[in-house]
């Protein structure tokens, strides 16, 4: 909902429980009033008539109250736009007019000199998405330095704490929580994609707990290089600016009538905790962002750790009849299917069908698959091509390269420029031609390594290579997704290396890590929750020990339990299994699609953290519930503690399936957890039912 003051310059968006205001002044400053608890339009009006401090020269009254400052002026603050024409650079803008459409947005629009600014602003429950779109009106070329999609400020506390989620291939999504101390703190990604190393994502609290307190929270959805900085000014006053593009070396050139859209950077005001804040970060999701989010996500084998790229028809085969026997409702098969692909070395580029592998093609396998009554998936990478390959060999010249340097080749292949149209168009007839030749029902889109020679020989302008690649794979996603809507889309990234608003928007569910051991993923899920729901969080269980990773050794029971915090897939060598661990599989599987819905669909709980001993967490929708804990160690001999469930009526009953017990109020005690394992893993799934 937007209410406009009569003057028709304070302007208040409000959800269920927030508020956002904002404020235009006579001389056209655009100043921020309001982001928190909801307010009526009079208590906006009141804040806007507020005078701003007086300052001296060496200060700014706009600096930290400016709800997107500009290059330009009496400005010191980092800007969220640098524009450069022919004649000047920075901004000097007049507001035009304002506006709503037919889904609520606001939108603010401005004028400099030729240069036209729209501010927009929607409120989805309690998220308010905020972009920019800037365009070319009259100048002969507009140079975007920088457009950052919003700047966020916070109202006057002590003592701010800021979290974010940092990690590394095969460690993402971890989380870490600092106090914030002046100056800024820059995260974001340089490498072409979102980033192991960084979710595009920060929280800032003063005193919040998991389950109490106010929280701060904001999220980029952009797929390429980015950045958030986090600035505590002089005067202790907090703002986050963030948006597409690592530095401020260009963006994109404007021709007359071009324009650019900036990503969408969303906030979000929680007094529920870090718990509350994430609740409300995977409703918006599932309502507002993840496709078809109502669905279930099935059950999937992957035959990578199985059979790595020495595979067959036959073999494939083999494997999918033993996932089918304990219930797989996914077959996917991954790297090695296509080109000369046996190695990493060779067949990247070449979406065709092994002739030797898969002789009559992936149709004869497909069918069988659907035979089996599951459903059929591949791997693909097509933003990538190895040098040994026939699409290399026919077009050398359609990779990212800088010409004179040394041609890096990580993990023996380039990327592709997917910034060119001709590029588009032949990744496009490829995967088409591939969805249209066989019953595919499923896509795993990898992408396995970050740009470093990121040139365009012959480009005016190749600094676009970076925006312009990700709005390729947009578009492309998109098309294909328009063309085979019976297919459904994996992000991965070499693991969690493109999980962002922006993917989540053309993707089914994401690749969370490639390190599928189950302690590790405890931590790496506890992160990824904290922004991302559960119903898009990927995790397989595999073969113990660990071989991939680090040699350790988990029951099968432990290692179901952690990938069924999510959507729960296989990936271990079936035809390896006893008839004991096959069969218990089975009854993994059958528990996991009567849970599946509560899990999936469910509001999320983290009721103990993976920080040693007990952690647990719960899934609460309608009248069930569900509760998967993990006993990572025991000290000294001490029982395992008892866990007070959340999310309950405290009025009501609640009947545990596992034990028949009937629980009054929200408190659960330790059923199913062994004690005295010397060390040993255990897990375990409670079920329970409001009567």
């Amino acid at each position: 909902m937007v209410d406009i003051a009569e003057n028709g310059r304070t302007w208040l968006l409000s959800g269920p429980s927030s508020s956002y205001a904002l404020h235009l002044t006579d001389a056209d400053e655009l100043l921020h009033l309001h982001w928190g608890p909801r307010i009526a339009l009079a208590d906006a009006e009141a804040l806007a008539v507020s005078p701003l401090p007086g300052y001296w020269p060496f200060e700014s009254p706009l600096d930290g109250r400016e709800e997107y400052p500009v290059e330009g002026g009496p400005r010191f603050v980092r800007p969220a736009l640098s524009v450069r024409t022919e004649e000047r650079r920075g901004t000097e803008w007049r507001f035009v007019s304002s506006g709503t459409t037919e889904d609520d947005a606001l939108l603010l629009r401005f004028d400099d000199d030729g240069v036209a600014i729209t501010l927009h602003y929607r409120m989805r429950g309690d998220v308010v998405e905020r972009w920019v779109t800037v365009e070319n009106g009259t100048h002969a070329r507009v140079e975007l330095l920088r457009a950052d999609a919003a700047t966020w400020t916070l109202p006057d506390r002590e003592g701010w704490r800021l979290s974010q989620l940092h990690g590394r291939w095969a460690a993402e999504s971890r989380l870490t929580t600092a106090p914030l101390t002046y100056g800024e703190k820059v995260i974001g990604s340089r490498r072409g994609h979102t980033g192991h190393q960084h979710l595009p994502w920060v929280a800032l609290d003063t005193d919040a707990t998991e389950e109490r307190g106010e929280v701060y929270g904001c999220a980029l959805g952009w797929s390429g290089s980015w950045r958030i900085a986090v600035a505590q000014l002089p005067d202790a006053r907090v703002q986050i600016t963030g948006g597409a593009g690592y530095d401020d070396s260009g963006l994109l050139l404007l021709a007359p009538g071009e324009s650019y859209t900036t990503p969408v950077f969303a906030g979000l005001w929680s007094d529920g905790g870090f718990g509350g804040a994430s609740r409300a970060w995977h409703a918006y999701q599932r309502a507002h962002v993840i496709p078809d989010a109502e669905q279930d996500r099935p059950v999937l084998f992957n035959s990578w750790e199985a059979t790595f790229f020495d595979i067959s028809e036959e073999q494939q085969l083999a494997l999918a009849r033993r996932a089918a026997e304990i219930g797989i409702e996914l077959f996917v098969v991954d790297d090695g299917w296509f080109g000369a692909r046996t190695s990493d070395r060779a067949g990247l580029g070449d979406w065709t069908p092994n002739p030797d592998r898969f002789p009559h093609g992936l149709k004869p396998l497909a069918d069988q698959v659907h035979g089996l009554g599951m459903r059929f998936g591949i791997w693909v990478e097509p933003e990538m091509v190895n040098p040994d390959s026939d699409l290399y060999r026919a077009h050398p010249d359609w990779v990212q390269y800088q010409p004179g340097r040394k041609r890096t080749e990580l993990r023996n292949q380039l990327v592709l420029n997917l910034a060119r149209e001709d590029v588009q168009e032949y990744l496009w007839e490829q995967l088409d031609t591939l969805l249209s030749s066989a019953p595919v029902d499923y896509v795993k889109w990898d992408f396995n390594r970050c740009f470093t020679d990121a040139g365009w020989p012959g480009e005016p302008y190749p600094q676009r290579l970076w925006v312009d690649h990700v709005r390729g794979l947009y578009a492309l996603l998109d098309r294909l997704r328009a063309a085979h809507p019976q297919v459904a889309f994996e992000s991965c990234s070499g693991g969690g290396g493109r999980i962002d608003l922006g993917v989540l928007g053309r993707t089914d569910q994401v690749w969370t890590s490639d390190n599928t051991d189950p302690l590790d993923r405890l931590a790496i899920q506890h992160g990824f929750t904290q922004i991302h729901p559960a119903r898009v969080m990927a995790a397989w269980v595999t073969d113990s020990p660990n071989t991939q990773l680090n040699g350790r050794a988990s029951s099968l029971r432990f290692r179901f339990v952690s990938a069924m915090a999510g959507v729960l897939g296989v990936g271990g060598d079936l035809t390896e299994w006893s008839a004991e661990e096959l069969a218990e599989a089975r009854r993994w599987v059958e528990l996991y699609k009567e849970i599946r819905p509560v899990v999936q669909h469910g509001e999320l709980y983290r009721l103990r953290p993976p920080a040693g001993g007990l952690s647990a967490v719960q899934y609460v929708r309608g009248a069930q519930t569900v509760v998967l804990a993990w006993l990572q160690a025991q000290s000294y001999g001490e029982p395992v503690p008892a866990v007070r469930l959340r999310g309950l009526d405290p009025t009501a009953s609640y009947e545990c399936r596992e034990t028949g017990e009937v629980h009054r109020g929200a408190v659960l005690l330790h059923h199913g957890l062994r004690t005295g394992l010397k060390g040993d893993l255990d897990a375990t799934v409670i079920r329970l039912r409001r009567i």
